[in-house]
């Protein structure tokens, strides 16, 4: 079944985070998720290092390390991660004349073909990062399980990190995430963080069942997480994730109706544009929700430090309340209609964003625009599938 998205022009929103917001056209959409790694590999010819962590400067194969700039940004921007996220914003970046040199550990990770640099090497290894970001003149991600740590030394020796690290600290652990935004009364299920069998059947107490039980860390795109349905369930559950040496907190089961996901893209000067979507639910939410749902993620992203695309995913009650899920501190499946169906897609937007242009105009270029997701692993299922379907 095919999920159509319409679009209208809402009433300006005042501002009641201290972020400055332009007033936009908020599209509606929805989507089925996606995650497609190691979709877009053309074997084309670009300069790579590979980097083994030393503190001297290596040469690339022929463009040497004096990266000449001629753009709308005199700055060299630095991704840690060459992923299917990493090379739509290299995609991006040549429209805007703006060098991309990235930091990725696959020589042929898809990125590498298009942008202006790889060094290939760890973004988890803190020698090789700050390696890469003598490169750069701003650093950014388009994956926020990096070195945190790394990150904090390198402001403090005057690298321009965008978001800063502090936010990839928070976002990058989903416990430490929710705390933050309870600290900023932010609405949210209620959670908990458990050691032990114990410690998961007090939670039941407390919150009954079904439970979702979440690691902390490297959980995305719907891994990481695991249902409780009863007490039985839990131990079942637990293993499944790991175990609790993994690091697991529990959250009490939303019973939404909707999926929500706003896109915010905050600039150096706080000036904040939004794409509203619907996610995996009809696109029939009134504007009372909308400006509810673009409200909490307002807030939710004033709480945090940097320019650059944050993704919010929220929850919608029956009884019509909005419930935070997570953010992401980068461009986000649920936003990549955005190159066809919007003005400035998300991936022009972060970059704009980072590098100080100012934003673009993010309304719709058409009515409605529909986008499939597709979620696979297996790639015997999907041979040669550099899939990029979108209808208008």
């Amino acid at each position: 079944m095919q999920n159509l998205s319409f679009t209208q022009n809402p009433p300006a929103i005042s501002s009641k985070t201290g972020l400055k917001r332009n007033t936009t056209s908020i599209p509606m959409k929805q989507s089925l998720k996606l995650s497609s790694s190691s979709l877009l590999n053309e074997k084309f010819k670009v300069s790579q290092t590979h980097c083994k962590a030393s503190l001297e400067v290596q040469e690339p194969s022929h463009r040497g390390t004096e990266i000449e700039v001629h753009g709308l940004s005199q700055k060299v921007v630095g991704v840690l991660g060459g992923g299917q996220l990493g090379r739509m914003l290299c995609e991006a970046a040549s429209l805007l004349a703006i060098k991309v040199i990235i930091l990725d550990p696959m020589e042929n990770c898809p990125a590498s073909a298009i942008c202006h640099h790889h060094m290939i090497g760890s973004y988890d290894d803190s020698a090789t990062v700050e390696e890469f970001a003598k490169r750069c003149g701003v650093l950014t991600v388009e994956i926020e399980h990096v070195d945190a740590e790394t990150l904090e030394r390198l402001e403090k020796h005057g690298v321009d990190c965008q978001p800063k690290a502090s936010t990839i600290r928070i976002i990058q652990d989903k416990y430490l995430q929710k705390v933050h935004f309870s600290r900023h009364a932010i609405p949210l299920p209620k959670f908990m963080e458990v050691d032990d069998l114990e410690g998961a059947k007090r939670a039941g107490d407390l919150f009954g069942y079904p439970l979702m039980i979440k690691s902390k860390r490297l959980a995305y795109d719907g891994r990481g997480n695991a249902v409780a349905k009863s007490e039985e369930d839990l131990s079942l559950a637990v293993n499944a994730l790991g175990g609790f040496d993994r690091g697991l907190y529990i959250e009490k089961w939303a019973p939404f109706v909707k999926e929500l996901s706003v896109i915010v893209a905050r600039g150096r000067d706080n000036t904040v544009e939004n794409i509203c979507h619907i996610v995996k639910s009809p696109a029939n939410v009134s504007w009372k929700i909308m400006k509810l749902a673009t409200d909490v993620a307002y807030k939710a992203v004033s709480s945090l430090e940097g320019a650059g695309i944050f993704a919010v995913e929220l929850f919608l009650t029956a009884d019509g309340e909005v419930l935070l899920n997570e953010v992401a501190p980068r461009p986000h499946n649920s936003g990549h209609h955005t190159i066809e169906s919007c003005f400035t897609s998300q991936y022009e937007q972060h970059l704009r964003a980072v590098v100080g242009l100012p934003l673009g105009d993010t309304s719709m270029k058409t009515p409605a625009a529909i986008m499939y997701n597709i979620l696979g692993e297996d790639e015997a299922r999907f041979p040669k599938s550099p899939l990029c379907l979108y209808s208008f």
